[in-house]
């Protein structure tokens, strides 16, 4: 007999189901106790982010070789293209769209008064550096590696890479349904989940569309140019 697997958004919808659900009996404190492990999760997730940038993208450049600095040229401005393009995009869709949902479904401050529990403590994790920081660390370690060639400090990156791949699997990839449980747990506890969810349901369908149209045009425009200039 198969074993069932649940993928991570079949998980993240039995989260919120089970949240909403719970939220309705369960008593104070235990909304509390979710909230104070979405508090820890919440710091060592902004910890972490700047070390998986370094981790992940200074392999991947040392790995490219002596083409790096090309390849690295074309992403960069296609990232940023596609960046400007998608803010612009987002930008126009929320000013036009948004408003009246959110207008129609519940107001703004009662949204914003949806956290009326307070955790059990907080412990603050600040991160080794910023994102911008690690990604320009990221990008000079991997071309450095790039041009040296030194097999010994790329073991170490890629050291670095299976760390980084172990604590994703293991502590982040598995932790965000319990941390999304804790959210709709307490705006249920509160009473405003209802009212939330009716503009949280047609906020999200609207960024997953938009989302998959990028995506689309993305990969449009980045095979038709390899395509045309390969490297």
């Amino acid at each position: 007999m198969k074993k069932l697997k649940i993928g991570l958004l079949g998980k993240i919808l039995i989260a919120i189901a089970l949240g909403v659900g719970l939220g309705l009996i369960m008593p104070a404190w235990t909304v509390r106790l979710f909230l104070t492990f979405n508090g820890i999760f919440s710091q060592f997730l902004g910890f972490a982010i700047p070390l998986i940038i370094v981790g992940l993208v200074t392999p991947a450049i040392s790995d490219i070789g002596k083409t790096a600095g090309k390849m690295l040229l074309l992403t960069v401005g296609i990232a940023y293209g596609s960046t400007v393009f998608a803010g612009v995009a987002s930008y126009l869709t929320g000013a036009s769209v948004f408003p009246g949902m959110i207008q129609s479904g519940a107001k703004l401050q009662e949204i914003a008064s949806a956290a009326e529990l307070s955790p059990y403590f907080t412990v603050d994790i600040p991160p080794l550096m910023n994102v911008m920081t690690a990604l320009i660390l990221a990008f000079t370690l991997g071309l450095g590696l790039a041009a040296l060639d030194r097999q010994t400090l790329k073991d170490a990156v890629h050291d670095f890479e299976q760390v980084i791949i172990k604590t994703i699997k293991s502590a982040i990839i598995p932790l965000p349904p319990l941390y999304i449980f804790g959210i709709f747990l307490n705006m249920t506890y509160v009473g405003q989940v209802f009212s939330i969810l009716t503009v949280f349901i047609k906020i999200i369908g609207i960024i997953f569309i938009i989302h998959i149209g990028i995506l689309i045009l993305q990969f449009a425009i980045a095979g038709g140019f390899v395509r045309k200039n390969p490297l």
